[in-house]
């Protein structure tokens, strides 16, 4: 069993009661923005060992009768059809996703904001789609030299310019798809707004990293570091916290720099600013609901590995640069880790060097360490899948689940009749195929009956492995790596 360093029931308890306190202190409405992912925050979960990737949603629920969801995406991302990784859908349709989820775990979100619009055809043909399907949908719009001209800012022509957003419950959650959408933003401009009608309101910011009461090197913020390498956030004193208060707090170098800006639209807006720092501003909770820091440092040094393989994976296919490869291995220094402290890399690769071909390696939650080679009928990730749910059901390694016979017309028609080069079979294929012999197989029907196991897992391949691989691992809940190696390719000519 993986060792738990975090109390997640404890979490849920206390951060719920800090934002209603925070609420009372604004006289009964907030406006809080949800930095990060509100749902399936599962960079949270691999660093906080007991930490539930819906937490934060299921946090909100115990103030659902006080909440309401605000969704924000950027035109900007419309027009160009941004995509999330993660899901690999595109932004539009992932605020759908979004409000699906929100609105089946009993919280109400029926207004999207469309922001950074400047007449964009797809942003109103979007806006035309929400409100078909019963969605109130509000423009807000570029302000010149936004944040710096506070006070156009701070004007009838700039925040007066946008839509207000009509909301009825005391906490407005403000979030979005991804970074740079305009959250932010979005809840000053609804601050502009109330104040011009005479209603009292404030504004908070939920950030879960970096974590503000933990050391500057700490691993768990070294961590958020690496996750964020490729926009370049470097966590640093918060000097402005260090000089109201004499107390050390960490935040990250955005929050600090747009901090005297943020001050002057307070002021412009309320006549003072209720933050003396920009960690003021935040209602963080995670540190105090740590319960074994040994644990959370061993799982935020793994992750930051994890990050660096997924940099070097992203370079060697030319979708990012150098910089950030870089950076992230200066964090491992600085965290005092190499690659060869994650125990699966180190096997996939003397795996490989004592085969002479791909191999794979996973570790089971119990930290047994099963390995693969590909072979003629099966890539190694595949034949791994097929060792370890072997392993975890006490089947014979030697027992051959799947008969070639089988594996034989199925690569036939992968080469012969969809024009694939590869015929060895991919691990979305050998489930297909195990789910099928599981009807009359009892040792297939043992071996699937595995896979919720398998969640939580950690996995390294000594080559790139294919999109459609690196989506069932994906799904089936494991921690993916790769070297940087691309399987050779035919030119296209």
């Amino acid at each position: 069993m993986k060792k738990i360093g975090f109390d997640n029931e404890k979490y849920l308890k206390i951060q719920s009661e800090h934002i209603k306190a925070r609420i009372e202190q604004f006289h009964g409405k907030l406006y809080m923005e949800f930095g990060g992912k509100l749902a399936d925050d599962y960079h949270a979960a691999r660093v906080l060992p007991g930490f539930e990737p819906d937490s934060k949603l299921k946090m909100l629920m115990q103030l659902k009768d006080c909440a309401e969801v605000v969704i924000v995406i950027s035109a900007k991302d419309i027009e160009k059809n941004k995509i999330r990784s993660d899901y690999g859908i595109t932004y539009d349709e992932d605020v759908l996703r979004l409000r699906d989820e929100f609105i089946d775990h009993g919280l109400k979100a029926d207004s999207v904001v469309i922001t950074h619009f400047t007449g964009q055809e797809s942003a109103a043909l979007y806006r035309q789609r929400l409100e078909r399907n019963g969605i109130k949908v509000y423009y807000h719009h570029t302000i010149e030299d936004y944040p710096n001209n506070v006070p156009l800012i701070d004007s009838e022509e700039g925040f007066g310019k946008n839509d207000y957003i009509e909301t009825e419950r005391p906490l407005v959650v403000v979030t979005a798809p991804g970074p740079g959408s305009g959250k932010m933003a979005t809840c000053l401009s609804q601050l502009y707004h109330d104040h011009k009608r005479g209603v009292k309101a404030g504004y908070a910011k939920f950030e879960t990293f970096p974590v503000w009461n933990l050391p500057l090197q700490h691993p768990i913020n070294i961590a958020y570091e690496a996750a964020t390498a490729d926009l370049n956030d470097v966590n640093m004193i918060d000097h402005f916290h260090l000089e109201a208060y004499g107390k050390m707090a960490v935040n990250y170098n955005r929050d600090v720099e747009i901090f005297p800006v943020l001050n002057a639209i307070f002021e412009g807006i309320f006549g003072e600013n209720p933050y003396k720092s920009p960690t003021d501003m935040g209602v963080n909770m995670i540190a105090n609901c740590i319960c074994d820091d040994e644990v959370c440092q061993q799982a935020a040094k793994q992750e930051i590995i994890r990050r660096y393989y997924k940099a070097l994976d992203a370079f060697a296919e030319g979708k990012c640069n150098d910089a950030e490869v870089n950076k992230i291995g200066l964090l491992m220094r600085r965290a005092g880790i190499s690659t060869d402290d994650r125990a699966v890399t180190v096997a996939a690769k003397q795996k490989k060097e004592e085969s002479g071909i791909s191999a794979a390696a996973i570790e089971l939650n119990d930290g047994t360490i099963i390995t693969a080679k590909s072979i003629p009928l099966l890539g190694a990730s595949a034949s791994l899948l097929l060792n370890a749910t072997k392993y975890l059901a006490g089947i014979d390694h030697h027992v051959n689940l799947i008969p070639a016979k089988m594996i034989a017309p199925i690569q036939n028609t992968k080469v012969n009749h969809l024009g694939g080069h590869n015929p060895r079979l991919h691990t979305d294929e050998v489930l297909i195929a195990l789910s099928m012999l599981s009807v009359q197989d009892d040792n297939c029907s043992k071996a699937l009956e595995q896979l919720p196991k398998l969640r939580g897992c950690q996995v390294h391949t000594t080559e790139i492995l294919s999109e459609v691989d690196c989506n069932v691992f994906r799904k089936l809940g494991i921690d993916l790596t790769s070297e940087p190696l691309k399987k050779c390719k035919k030119r296209y000519n």
